[in-house]
């Protein structure tokens, strides 16, 4: 019987939010190492009918069409959508809520003798595979006031927690995490975008600008006002012979940040809701400059540069906010210009001199490229590993 290197979320997929995209290329690192691995998620309630599925929950398949181009996954990961039945809701009780479906029915009877080792940023199914007599990794990005467990985070089979930022690392030691077993690691960038599409690339430009704007500045990321949307939509107002191409966001958040453009005038600002990796990769090598123009706050404390990597990887010239969790790279020349935080005018003045001093290459500019390629999903799975014993590991196909 195959044992699975198993990573687990809480959601439905494909939904278009960063947290899962972290989950599904840590996943399709794993699997693209060699590792067996299943990512488990949940089942829309509207395709879970069939009672096959709630007596054998546990088929590995590959993901889907829509699940694979969406984020961007390679045939080896293994996808184990779980059917909940109804009453089995987000909104439900204590007995009728997924969780409580995955960890108290599926997982002693048919996750458990499939698994060898866990990974995942949901602290219940973590806690669920531990007391099991599984080994598991736990990634936690965000502050939250929790007190962990003593009989978990000092058993033995909690191998490694993960965080993507200091501030986090030490909120979590605060709430009872040994401090031996956490570290601080970036999250990683998405290879797609170093293969370079001139053709694609060329599309976007013809779509996006026009005689009176020849360059293009793009922002792929969620659209919230701590990101500095708000901000780079301002900034547009005083570039008006620029055009901003903003990419992400679901249906609420673009038609709430179309209400606003239009408050505001700015014209040369046009959403373009949330692109599939395949899309995006374009997207980015086809901009002038790559903004980055998050704000200050507890936020900017605990923020991943997984855009910035993403950025880095299209070889693009980046506008970046000195935020702590990227001043490190301030060092690399990976980054064309930085900028304080929350002050549109400035952002504003980095983009114009970006734009005279660092024009765009079809080709992309190689230092961003050769320097972002050692934070890559796969390095990221190596160094997580590291942490398990030899014995604990799923087993390498290669």
């Amino acid at each position: 019987m195959t044992k699975y290197y198993v990573f687990f979320t809480r959601n439905v997929l494909p939904q278009p939010y960063a947290h899962l995209v972290q989950v599904a290329h840590s996943a399709n690192a794993a699997a693209n190492l060699g590792y067996p691995t299943a990512l488990l998620c949940l089942r829309d309630q509207s395709d879970s009918l069939n009672p096959l599925d709630w007596v054998f929950p546990f088929r590995p398949r590959p993901a889907r069409a829509e699940v694979a181009r969406f984020y961007n996954l390679q045939d080896r990961l293994q996808l184990v959508p779980l059917a909940m039945p109804w009453p089995i809701s987000p909104k439900g009780g204590k007995w009728t809520n997924p969780i409580t479906m995955v960890t108290k029915y599926y997982f002693p009877l048919f996750i458990r003798p499939q698994t060898q080792l866990v990974h995942s940023r949901d602290w219940n199914f973590v806690k669920t595979a531990i007391k099991s007599g599984i080994p598991a990794i736990y990634e936690h990005h965000h502050h939250e006031k929790k007190r962990f467990e003593p009989e978990i985070v000092h058993s033995p089979l909690l191998k490694i927690a993960v965080t993507v930022a200091e501030p986090v690392r030490e909120s979590m030691i605060q709430g009872g995490m040994p401090p031996e077993k956490v570290i601080t690691l970036h999250n990683g960038f998405n290879s797609q975008f170093l293969i370079r599409e001139p053709e694609a690339a060329e599309t976007w430009r013809r779509k996006l600008l026009t005689e009176d704007r020849q360059h293009l500045v793009v922002y792929a990321g969620g659209l919230n006002a701590f990101k500095g949307v708000d901000l780079l939509i301002e900034v547009a107002t005083q570039l008006p012979d620029v055009q901003f191409a903003l990419a992400g966001g679901n249906d609420k958040q673009v038609a709430a940040y179309q209400q606003l453009i239009a408050e505001q005038q700015a014209s040369n600002v046009k959403l373009l809701g949330f692109l599939p990796q395949n899309e995006l990769t374009a997207l980015l090598q086809s901009a002038d400059v790559l903004a980055h123009p998050h704000l200050s706050g507890e936020e900017a404390t605990f923020t991943s540069p997984l855009k910035l990597f993403d950025y880095m990887a299209s070889g693009t010239p980046i506008v970046a906010t000195e935020i702590p969790p990227l001043k490190e790279f301030k060092a690399s020349a990976a980054v064309a210009a930085w900028c304080e935080p929350d002050h549109p005018g400035a952002f504003a003045q980095c983009i114009q001199q970006v734009l005279q001093n660092c024009p765009r290459r079809a080709e992309g500019h190689q230092r961003s490229m050769e320097y972002v390629n050692q934070f890559s999903w796969g390095n990221r799975i190596e160094k997580i590993m590291s942490y398990v014993d030899e014995p604990l590991r799923p087993h390498r196909s290669c």
